[in-house]
């Protein structure tokens, strides 16, 4: 057991092990992550998986998949309150890190989007549409909608693929110009749209499509 002071200096394999209740099982996942827990966290499925295991013959407790995904969704609001205040554009790395908390294994494609003020300082982050395996349907009026009321100065998209490839498709291009220019009539910025892929994040801003 780890004592609050040794939380600091502990390393990856031992704050699993704090999560899990069980050092082997931690070992075992984090080195099918590679040995990351970072990409442990961000690989784990959202909605499926081992989630039970059975104890005695009739009890049944979290497995250590729903134990993960757990500790994710504790993870995630904190890292969107940080965000809060701040310019996105200057806390790259934290954008990256929520949107994959937020995203990275879901069987299911997820459209989000956060809404910023005139500083980039994040007003609320939405999901805002859900999709299938494959593809999301995505209406430019209720986005202008979403951004209006917020009152919204800026935005970034993100989007995950289930599939594991970050590459964007001419789909996702398309509807990234779509949005930017239904978007600059209500003088709406669109900073940047993120693909999502397991430990994967692409920037459309980074690769020059916007």
């Amino acid at each position: 057991m780890l004592l609050s002071n040794e939380v600091t200096h502990a390393t990856d394999l031992d704050l699993l092990t704090v999560v899990l209740g069980n050092r082997s099982t931690a070992g075992a996942l984090l080195k099918k992550a590679g040995g990351s827990l970072s990409n442990l966290l961000h690989a784990i499925p959202s909605e499926n998986g081992d989630l039970f295991c059975a104890q005695g013959s009739s009890a049944y407790a979290p497995g250590p998949i729903a134990k993960l995904q757990a500790a994710r969704e504790l993870a995630a609001p904190g890292i969107a309150e940080n965000l809060r205040g701040r310019d996105c554009l200057t806390s790259p790395g934290a954008v990256r890190d929520f949107l994959k908390l937020r995203l990275a294994g879901r069987p299911h494609e997820f459209f989000v989007c956060i809404q910023l003020d005139a500083q980039h300082r994040v007003i609320a982050i939405e999901e805002l549409f859900r999709g299938t395996l494959t593809q999301t349907s995505v209406y430019p009026r209720e986005v202008v909608k979403a951004s209006l009321r917020a009152n919204t100065a800026a935005v970034i998209f993100a989007h995950n693929h289930p599939s594991g490839v970050a590459q964007p498709s001419q789909a996702d291009e398309l509807l990234t110009r779509t949005l930017k220019e239904a978007l600059a009539l209500v003088d709406v910025k669109v900073l940047d749209h993120f693909v999502v892929a397991g430990t994967s994040t692409l920037s459309f801003a980074e690769r020059g499509l916007l």
